[in-house]
């Protein structure tokens, strides 16, 4: 991959003078833009590159309205649906989509629905984005010309070149379908050539030879005029790809599409978290230190919740161990298949972390680091098992007795479950970043320990090293 490599480099940064001019471009089409932006989170890591934005874990109409109304011009849906089933995510979004259309007509708010999924293509891909046409379409009485394709993650080392979706790693870039996020049990795919991907996924009903790709020769040399007539020709939900190598490409495509939008273009999106963070017109920040995020004088020790299971999970769990002062509590998941001996498992675990707590020691949860094959053949049912093991990391927090100084969830699924349900969030702020793609949620008055600095860490983010750091600065 040494050409990637050259050709990531050719494409690292503009000059200042480029750059100054893409701001200057982006802001003033920004400005123009008065649709509320909404993004639909299928886990709680879609925040991982904005601050002072707030994420509803629910789709009432009251927490809908409520986010439409606020002054931020964004906010997050959480729908964790990369946890359910494929007819569940169907169901759930046919909900959500006319609840969000029937509030925005009432209260007379125009609005952009972004899908936001995995960045290493990971998700329920493309019934989530078809359901929200649908039935957006029907409520709304129009018709989407065009589906945005953008996984690009800076923070994370998502690259799109040439059309192939890269994860960098280690100082190489690997194509995606190359990486074990492809390997997937319930998500899998086969390719990394994003227009071959879509014609994967969606059977062959849009073939790769359909798909316009927006080069990134044409975002680094600012061509705005050129992308926006590319995007004024799409028609019939015809799908659209994009190629970037860093935020300034995501600019001067915001600024083509904005200029598309205002002339009565629709699209649909499914992206990665940096295209929310640029439409959303979320500025960056420095990381948090800890004396942003933990209570001073707080003299319980903190709680971390490990449940994903990639190799870059399993590896940070090694560094940790490396670390002085934590206490290590393994959670024997195996015993799914026997539920009374599962909840007994749960107890251990809750009574052991709530005392080591209490007597402010920081406590890590772990699950068992080899995999339970199940052996089923069916993907839905692994789905339904592998919420059972989530449901009982999260009864872990639910049934924790004692509140701690901090709390880190690593993993997708398992940071929704933990602040959906063991921390009963229903509306949080998010904070900003401990790390680069590793956001901070502020729990809210309504949650179990309301005020909660809460550490959401993606499994496929960070270098080995990473988990280690964040704990040692909380400590």
């Amino acid at each position: 991959m040494e050409n990637e490599i050259s050709k990531l480099k050719y494409y690292a940064d503009l000059s200042p003078a480029e750059e100054q001019a893409v701001d200057r471009r982006y802001s003033e089409a920004l400005e123009s833009l008065s649709d509320k932006i909404i993004v639909l989170d299928d886990d709680p890591t879609g925040v991982q590159t904005v601050h002072d934005i707030y994420v509803y874990t629910d789709w009432s109409k009251e927490s809908i309205r409520d986010g439409l109304l606020s002054p931020q011009r964004m906010f997050f849906i959480l729908t964790n649906s990369r946890s359910l089933t494929e007819d569940e995510t169907i169901r759930l979004h046919t909900v959500i989509s006319r609840n969000i259309a029937e509030v925005a007509l009432e209260l007379g708010i125009g609005y952009i629905l972004v899908s936001r999924s995995d960045s290493t293509l990971r998700g329920h891909y493309p019934a989530e984005t078809e359901t929200i046409r649908d039935v957006t379409e029907e409520c709304l009485h129009m018709k989407f010309d065009g589906e945005i394709f953008y996984p690009f993650f800076l923070e994370g080392g998502r690259y799109t070149l040439g059309s192939i979706h890269y994860v960098y790693e280690n100082g190489s870039l690997t194509p995606a379908h190359l990486t074990e996020f492809s390997r997937d049990r319930t998500f899998g795919f086969k390719t990394a050539y994003l227009p071959g991907y879509i014609e994967e996924k969606t059977k062959g009903r849009y073939r790769a030879g359909d798909v316009t790709c927006i080069s990134l020769d044409d975002l680094r040399a600012g061509n705005v005029e050129k992308v926006t007539q590319q995007l004024m020709e799409i028609h019939d939900f015809g799908k659209v790809v994009v190629n970037s190598a860093g935020y300034s490409d995501v600019k001067v495509f915001c600024t083509a599409l904005i200029h598309a939008l205002n002339n009565g273009r629709h699209f649909l999106f499914r992206t990665a978290a940096s295209f929310a963070r640029v439409i959303g017109g979320v500025e960056g920040r420095p990381l948090l230190s800890r004396s942003e995020i933990v209570e001073e004088g707080s003299r319980h020790g903190g709680l971390i919740v490990i449940g994903s299971h990639v190799k870059k999970t399993t590896e940070q769990l090694d560094e940790l161990k490396t670390l002085c002062g934590i206490c290590f509590i393994e959670l024997n998941q195996h015993l799914v298949f026997n539920p009374e001996a599962l909840e007994q498992e749960v107890l251990r675990v809750v009574v052991e972390a709530s005392v080591r707590i209490a007597a402010g020691e920081t406590v890590a949860v772990f699950t068992r680091r080899d995999r339970i094959d199940f052996n089923s053949g069916d993907r839905e049912d692994e789905l339904r098992m592998s919420a059972r093991i989530s449901d009982a990391v999260t009864s872990v927090v639910t049934k924790l007795i004692i509140r701690p100084s901090f709390l880190i969830a690593k993993g997708g699924i398992t940071s929704s479950d933990i602040g959906t349900k063991g921390l009963g969030v229903k509306k949080a702020l998010v904070a900003g970043q401990v790390k680069p793609g590793v956001p901070v949620w502020i729990t809210g008055p309504e949650s179990r320990f309301p005020g909660l600095p809460y550490v959401i860490f993606p499994g496929n983010v960070g270098s080995r090293d990473t988990l280690k750091e964040i704990v040692a600065e909380l400590m």
